[in-house]
């Protein structure tokens, strides 16, 4: 079995082996896939973290027969790392290495990282102070669908990095992310770093965020942004509409 890992910052992850296909997640540097098919200019992975299947642009990933883990990521907006000696800039929530991470010809080399830059999810708190500060760190980034990182994020994309910073390991998407935890009664029982599930009229969860209190709730929509929520569902700050159905919230 092969693996490959990105060696870019943020690398797409695209719904067919085609530049104009749907980005449906990506790749952050430093993170492991399994290989399941390789063409010419693509590769179909299997992403080690959450199981999300997509192609990824080869050129833009790095084979190797050995995957390494850690429970350590980037804890500031961006760090600067380097890959062959040239720098990266590197969104929040990247994975960090105590030593370089060799793949094939590339050597990504995290020594200039001060610890201050980097958390250790596995003995990170999930306490009050540390969700509203991760979780604040996302504010105004812009909506992307698939994406993952402070350069543009989506609903469950943003849930799932912030739970990561605690070593708490969610799926890639909202309907996924609702199928665990355990549902709360009432809305007022909701505590910071609880998860509010959205459905649309069918039914379907399409729509993720995660309360700061049983009142308001931090989430992707247009923007990272925060906004009142109630039995019903989500109110806007800004428009004082009501913009999101209420399904259920979750305690992780």
């Amino acid at each position: 079995m092969r693996f490959v890992a990105s060696i870019v910052a943020v690398c797409p992850l695209r719904k067919e082996p085609d530049h104009r296909s749907e980005m449906t997640s990506q790749l952050l540097l430093g993170e492991f896939a399994e290989v399941l098919e390789v063409q010419k200019e693509f590769v179909q992975i299997k992403c080690l973290y959450d199981g999300y299947i997509g192609w990824c642009q080869r050129v833009q990933l790095a084979f190797t027969d050995e995957v390494v883990t850690t429970t350590k990521f980037i804890a500031n907006n961006f760090g600067l790392l380097r890959i062959n000696n040239k720098p990266c800039w590197v969104s929040l929530g990247t994975p960090f290495y105590d030593t370089p991470l060799q793949l094939d010809i590339f050597n990504i080399e995290y020594s200039g990282i001060t610890k201050n830059v980097f958390i250790d999810s596995a003995s990170s708190a999930f306490a009050e102070s540390n969700i509203t500060n991760f979780a604040g760190f996302f504010l105004n980034t812009p909506y992307l669908w698939g994406g993952r990182t402070l350069f543009g994020i989506d609903c469950s994309g943003f849930a799932q990095q912030v739970y990561k910073l605690f070593n708490k390991q969610l799926p890639r998407d909202a309907y996924q992310q609702a199928e665990q935890g355990e549902a709360l009664g009432f809305l007022e029982e909701a505590v910071c770093g609880d998860l509010a599930f959205f459905d649309n009229e069918a039914g379907f969860i399409t729509h993720v965020g995660i309360m700061l209190n049983n009142h308001q709730i931090i989430h992707a929509s247009g923007r990272v942004r925060i906004d009142t929520i109630d039995s019903a569902g989500i109110i806007s700050s800004d428009t004082g509409l009501r913009t999101h159905r209420l399904r259920v919230v979750k305690r992780y």
